[in-house]
């Protein structure tokens, strides 16, 4: 018996085992492995079909997320400009009225220097004449001296005197 070249009966013997074998493997063997390679092959198809899903669902989200950070940022810069508007609208308030509140004082101390201004002038009028009136009477009473004529004439000037300055103030 030599392998290397085997003679008709045990070549005879091998092909009716192996053809049993396959037969066996036909009949069990093969459906079985098919039916596992099919199962593989849809869990791989039905995997890769999920990843597909996944990467669309990832593209949406991807472009949801860009959406909503485009919005975000319009948004911000809309808040931005409106805080900016409220603030210059608040600084030019302000503006408004401190120019306001400065010229109702001004137009207050002007007021008041017009009035003083006004009662200084009364003052130094009433003083002139107080003066003048006292410049007069010492002038007359040397001029004058004791008669009583002289008393009646100044009594009557200094009552003259007297209501022209009350016809002053």
């Amino acid at each position: 018996m030599n392998l290397v070249t085997p003679d008709t009966g045990l070549l005879f013997w091998m092909v009716v085992i192996f053809g049993i074998v396959f037969l066996l493997l036909w009949k069990f063997g093969f459906p079985i492995i098919t039916s596992s390679l099919e199962s593989r092959n849809k869990r791989i198809q039905k995997s890769l079909d999920d990843a597909r899903a996944l990467e669309v669902k990832m593209q949406e989200w991807t472009a949801d997320h860009a959406r909503m950070l485009e919005e975000a940022r319009k948004e911000q810069s809309a808040i931005l400009r409106e805080a900016t508007d409220a603030k210059n609208k608040i600084v030019a308030d302000a503006k408004v009225q401190a120019q306001e509140e400065a010229d109702k004082i001004l137009s207050k101390a002007r007021t008041e220097i017009a009035a003083e201004k006004a009662a200084a002038l009364a003052d130094v009028r009433r003083e002139v004449a107080v003066l003048g009136v006292q410049i007069a009477e010492k002038i007359l009473r040397k001029e004058l001296g004791d008669d009583a004529g002289n008393a009646e004439y100044m009594d009557a000037v200094v009552k003259e005197v007297s209501r022209q300055k009350d016809s002053v103030s």
